[in-house]
């Protein structure tokens, strides 16, 4: 692990790091913010998965997440949301598929499976490393995320409940499998099979293996892609079908970028020290 920079916040650490992943055969970058109760003992830790198009940086500089994070002692990862350079024709210069938009999961169709593997990296390689280099309690371990990265926070925890002990999403993309954005990311990465395309779907997901906590979910009612990607009121159906307990709250006037976030980015935070610190 190379430290690229550290800097004082809020009594703790704010770095930025990279990283030799196997995963995706090359370097991945992430960031951390270490809480001061880190430097007593292992603290929880809080997963960070971002959006189409961000990178590590986004959710570090404006969601506005370390000076909470120093009061309640939590330990934030931040993760870039694909391996970068990859050299893969149309990894670039396309929003919706290649660099930028790893989507959480493991590709299977070539070339894309030799690089694309962000399921394998978030949910084993990336907290081995935590675990060993950071005052990371991987027993007490959260997920959070935002759009693309909100269906990565679901999914990867219903699919891994073992590893995560609490969940929360801004604005996700619930349903993945009926929408533009995922029907193009899953035709891309797993190909035409549906029946894999549903075991990185919250809403088929859920009905299976519902998460054995609450599920807090903040969607803004000015978001414009409220209605045609994002349609909370599925997984909200799915919720109620499977016995899932949710929270989903939903504001007006709030949109879709990072000023919605970091309006709600509290209440998360505390949904999941409460769940964390037992």
């Amino acid at each position: 692990m190379e430290i690229v920079s550290e800097s004082r916040c809020f009594g703790g650490v704010q770095g930025y790091y990279r990283m030799q992943s196997t995963a995706c055969a090359g370097p991945m970058r992430f960031t951390v913010y270490q809480p001061p109760q880190g430097k007593d003992g292992r603290v929880p830790v809080l997963y960070y998965l971002s959006g189409l198009t961000c990178t590590e940086d986004n959710a570090t500089i404006k969601a506005g997440m370390q000076r909470v994070a120093a009061e309640l002692g939590l330990l934030i990862v931040v993760p870039d949301t694909s391996p970068r350079d990859t050299g893969i024709p149309g990894a670039t210069g396309d929003s919706d598929i290649g660099e930028g938009a790893g989507f959480w999961l493991d590709a299977t169709v070539a070339p894309w499976s030799s690089r694309f593997r962000m399921e394998t990296f978030a949910v084993e390689e990336l907290p081995g490393v935590i675990a060993e280099h950071f005052p990371a309690d991987p027993a007490r371990a959260g997920v959070l995320g935002h759009s693309m990265g909100g269906h990565g926070a679901l999914t990867l925890a219903l699919r891994h409940p073992e590893r995560y002990r609490s969940v929360s999403a801004f604005a996700p993309i619930v349903s993945p499998s009926r929408v533009r954005w995922g029907d193009r990311a899953f035709r891309t990465y797993l190909g035409e099979d549906r029946a894999a395309w549903a075991e990185h779907d919250a809403c088929e997901l859920v009905k299976r293996r519902p998460f054995a906590g609450t599920i807090l979910i903040d969607q803004g009612l000015a978001d414009p892609f409220l209605g045609e990607t994002l349609i909370p009121e599925h997984f909200e159906q799915a919720c109620a079908e499977a016995g899932q307990a949710l929270q989903l709250r939903r504001h007006e006037g709030y949109d879709h970028g990072y000023w919605f976030v970091s309006s709600f980015i509290e209440d998360h935070l505390r949904h999941h020290a409460g769940v964390l610190a037992g």
